[in-house]
Parts: structure tokens; C-alpha cells; sequence
């Protein structure tokens, strides 16, 4: 398995597993925590029926790269397509589907809509669902609510993950990321985070060693270059960033206690909360999904993000294999990683076919 690969991998796993993680301390203050599970918190999954169960952080990011892999195959095999954040509001819509027990559409165009894995109710805020049932979806322009929560920002995670120098430049993908985010989240909070984040976990599968205090700093001043001259919240949101770097930087503070100075509520104290965790515990995958989920706000949402971006550093092979093996969609995801990696392997007038990739991207696994 290539380099490559592996950081794919890693990322989409890292991501299930901080989601899976978090999601049974979510609406649980720290002191909750620690009563249910002892002084030092969760240590690890609390199973249900020996499975660890992942929640809309991980079906929505699985289904924007289901969408995006969609709408590049078409691009690629029938010399048309339209922009890349319509099959992201296909495959949101699509995956919104699967969370309603009625109203399930004729046609499918993700095979993810086939993995129950990826489709069980497990929505962490109905208030996207109503959004995705809305006949037009919001733009970063046109915003259709005021949603600042992190509840759709791992869409920006599956963003990144298309990351490739033939799909779509930095900055190109970096607002990518806020438009997926602004589809359900009309706050700049959250679509701001949503262009952060995947300028984060993007040159993250590009570099697995680029210094992380670096590249978070560097993201602050992108978010404010990028976006400041129309957005206060830039300015905010490259605060929250460099608050968390200025933790990490300070020896007296414990890291419970700055997890819970960061808050970890709205969207950009949520991503300051995962990538002060990620700091703190660069290379132990296991130590930083403990920081990353015991703490007063949003555990499955910041697990999610801080399991994306070291996972993506570290690699699969880093990921413990108790986090893995009980990990029910895991399979599901490393069959999506590898495709995300390896891109659509045919062309219009190509000879070259490949059944598996047609009846996934092309014919929506029907």
C-alpha cells in the first residue's frame, strides 16, 4: 500500500473513529463524564452490542466523497458535469433520504445509500435534515438559516479528500469546503470553519509531516486573507486558531482545562478544540481521541475532526487495531478511501473499463 493510500485511509477511519467515540459523551458536561466513566473520563469506545456505532459526522462526510467521486465519473466518461458542490447537495439530499424511514427516492445515485453501515438514524441536529428537505439549499452568498454548530462540517473533510492537483487548485478547494459547509450551516462561523478545516486535512494528505503548529497558523492567516475583506467572523475564527495554538504553547495549562476554555460549541471552537488536541498528542493517535472527546462541548464532532487530521498524519497502519476491528463501517470506508485515492480509472472513448467503478459512480450501485 502506497503512502498515499494509507493517509486516505487513515483520514476517513481517524474520522469514525473520534465520530464513534465522541458520540456517547456528546451531550454530557465533563463532570458527566467523569461520574460515568471514572476521574480520567472515556478511555475508548462505549459498545453497543460489541459494535461502535458512527453517527451523520461520518455518513456525511462518506457521502460527499460518494457525491464528488459521482460527478467527477461523469465529467470524465460523458465530457459533461456541473459544479462540483451540486453533487454535493445530490448526495447530501441523498443521504438525508436515508435518514427518514418514508420518502426514500426511486433513484439512487450513491451506492452508499446500499451500506446500512452508512445509513443508520443516527443524525446529531434534525434541523439539517429539515434543511436538506428545503427545495434550494444555501450558498455562502445566499445563506438559508443561521446554523453556527459543527454539525455539517465533516462535509468539508470529504472536500479535502478530493484533494488533487487535475481536480481543483487550493483555493479553489478551500471554497469548496465553505460552500458544502453553507448547503445546511448559514452562519460565516461554520462555512468559514468548513473552508479551514479542509485546508487543514487537504495539505495534511499532501504532507503527512508538515508541522502542525505551522500549518494551523498558516490556516489563520489564509482564512482572514481569503475571506476577511467580506467576513468579520475570518477574524474570529483565526483567533479561535491561534487561542488553541497558544495553549498547546503553555505549559501551566492542563489539557482538560483547555478543552474546556476552548469551548468546543460552535464550529470554529469545535476545529480549535480538534486541533489543539491534535497537537498535544501528535503521534499518539490514542492519546489524542482521549483529549478529544472528554470534555463539556461537542465530543463526537471535535473526535471527528482531530481523528481526520491524525489519521490522515499517521496513517492507517497507526490507527490501534481495537479501534478498527469493532468499527462497523470500516470496511465500507477503506473500499471509499481507496477510490478517493485512486480517482475515476476511465475516460470518455477509452477502451479501459472497470465494471466495479461503473456500477458504483455511474450507475449509483444499481
Amino acid at each position: 500500500m502506497s503512502i498515499a493510500q494509507t493517509t486516505y485511509r487513515g483520514c476517513l477511519l481517524g474520522l469514525a473513529v473520534g465520530d464513534a467515540m465522541g458520540y456517547t459523551v456528546d451531550s454530557k458536561s465533563l463532570t458527566e463524564i467523569r461520574e460515568d466513566y471514572g476521574p480520567n473520563g472515556l478511555m475508548g469506545y462505549d459498545l453497543v452490542n460489541g459494535y461502535a456505532d458512527v453517527t451523520s459526522y461520518t455518513q456525511l462526510a462518506a457521502f460527499t466523497c460518494n457525491g464528488l467521486l459521482f460527478g467527477l465519473t461523469r465529467g470524465q466518461m460523458l465530457g459533461k458535469m456541473a459544479p462540483f458542490v451540486r453533487y454535493i447537495e445530490l448526495s447530501s439530499r441523498e443521504w438525508a433520504a436515508s435518514q427518514r424511514p418514508w420518502g426514500r427516492p426511486n433513484r439512487s445515485y450513491c451506492w452508499l445509500s446500499r451500506k446500512p453501515d452508512l445509513c443508520r438514524r443516527h443524525c446529531m441536529d434534525t434541523r439539517m435534515l429539515d434543511t436538506l428537505s428545503r427545495e434550494r439549499l444555501g450558498t455562502p452568498e445566499t445563506p438559508r438559516n443561521g446554523f453556527a454548530d459543527p454539525t455539517g462540517l465533516t462535509s468539508a473533510i470529504g472536500v479535502a479528500l478530493f484533494c488533487h492537483e487535475d481536480r481543483a487548485g487550493q483555493e479553489e478547494l478551500d471554497w469548496l469546503g465553505a460552500e458544502a459547509v453553507a448547503l445546511t450551516h448559514g452562519s460565516p462561523t461554520a462555512f468559514l470553519t468548513g473552508a479551514a478545516l479542509t485546508h487543514v486535512v487537504s495539505h495534511v494528505l499532501n504532507n503527512p509531516r508538515i508541522p502542525l503548529k505551522k500549518l494551523f497558523l498558516d490556516t489563520a492567516e489564509m482564512v482572514k486573507d481569503q475571506f476577511g475583506h467580506q467576513y468579520s467572523q475570518a477574524f474570529e475564527l483565526a483567533n479561535q486558531i491561534r487561542r488553541a495554538v497558544t495553549f498547546f504553547e503553555s505549559p501551566t495549562v492542563r489539557t482538560v482545562d483547555a478543552m474546556e476554555r476552548l469551548g468546543c460549541e460552535t464550529a470554529s471552537q469545535a476545529l480549535a478544540g480538534a486541533m489543539y488536541a491534535c497537537l498535544m498528542c501528535q503521534d499518539d493517535f490514542d492519546s489524542a481521541m482521549i483529549a478529544a472527546v472528554n470534555h463539556s462541548g461537542r465530543s463526537a464532532a471535535v473526535g471527528a475532526m482531530a481523528g481526520a487530521i491524525l489519521g490522515a498524519r499517521l496513517g492507517e497502519e497507526a490507527l490501534p487495531e481495537f479501534y478498527i476491528e469493532c468499527l462497523e463501517p470500516a470496511e465500507t470506508l477503506q473500499e471509499l478511501a481507496d477510490d478517493l485515492h485512486t480517482g475515476c480509472p476511465m475516460e470518455k472513448g477509452s477502451k479501459l473499463f472497470d465494471l466495479d467503478w461503473d456500477y458504483k459512480y455511474l450507475h449509483g450501485g444499481q
